[in-house]
């Protein structure tokens, strides 16, 4: 079949239509374009931002001999790695006699030092004055115990009976806590006398309940 081309004035009409209305959009595109160009011409206000110095960093400081520290780690650094190229290896022999002789080294100094604190404390234990004992001469080794009190009763021959009254705190409920102990003294002299206050030392057993001895006569009763 034959196609059909012939040119109608229906057909010749919506061609010029349609030409009309696709002109009109070009137009509008033609005449809003010069009014977008000055805007992409206008001058970047970032660039003079990114063409600003970057800030310096800080500079070590250097020391009186003009070396700063890195440097003198560097010098350290390339003193040591000379010093370990020249070292000589050592056999296990050479190291373990090294060894020795720095602790017999040591150990001469240490015997020096030990024998002068030892001549020290000597002299001075010379030149200090006699200590008196601190326990009386029959209560044996270690230092014996004191203790101050009131005498309330010297009916036995040479025998005093010492009060000593004990004032303390709980350790955990912190209440005062009131308590008497009374102890049969050695009095030789028969110096004290009921109410006097006097101090008394431990000692060894001098009778069945005797277990101190009398010091001295602190204060008499009045």
């Amino acid at each position: 079949m034959a196609e059909k081309n012939e040119e109608t004035p229906e057909n010749i009409q919506e061609e010029v239509e349609a030409a009309g209305t696709g002109s009109a959009p070009e137009a509008e595109a033609t005449e809003v374009a010069p009014e977008e160009t000055p805007a992409a011409d206008a001058p970047a206000e970032a660039a003079p931002a990114e063409d600003a110095p970057a800030e310096e960093a800080p500079k070590p400081k250097a020391s009186k001999s003009g070396l700063t520290r890195r440097d003198k780690l560097e010098a350290k650094r390339a003193e040591r790695r000379t010093a370990a190229g020249k070292r000589q290896p050592r056999t296990p022999e050479e190291r373990n006699a090294e060894r020795l002789e720095r602790r017999a080294a040591v150990a001469k100094q240490r015997r020096a030092y030990r024998a002068k604190v030892k001549a020290k404390t000597a002299e001075a234990r010379r030149s200090a004055p006699p200590r008196e004992p601190d326990h009386a001469p029959e209560h044996g080794p270690g230092k014996a115990k004191t203790r101050q009190g009131v005498v309330v009763s010297e009916k036995g021959e040479k025998t005093i009976t010492v009060q000593i009254d004990v004032v303390r705190r709980h350790q955990r409920y912190h209440k005062i806590l009131r308590s008497t102990v009374k102890l049969y003294a050695h009095d030789e002299r028969n110096d004290a006398h009921e109410g006097d206050t006097v101090r008394v030392q431990e000692c060894r057993p001098m009778s069945r309940s005797k277990r101190w001895r009398l010091v001295e006569v602190l204060e008499r009763a009045k």
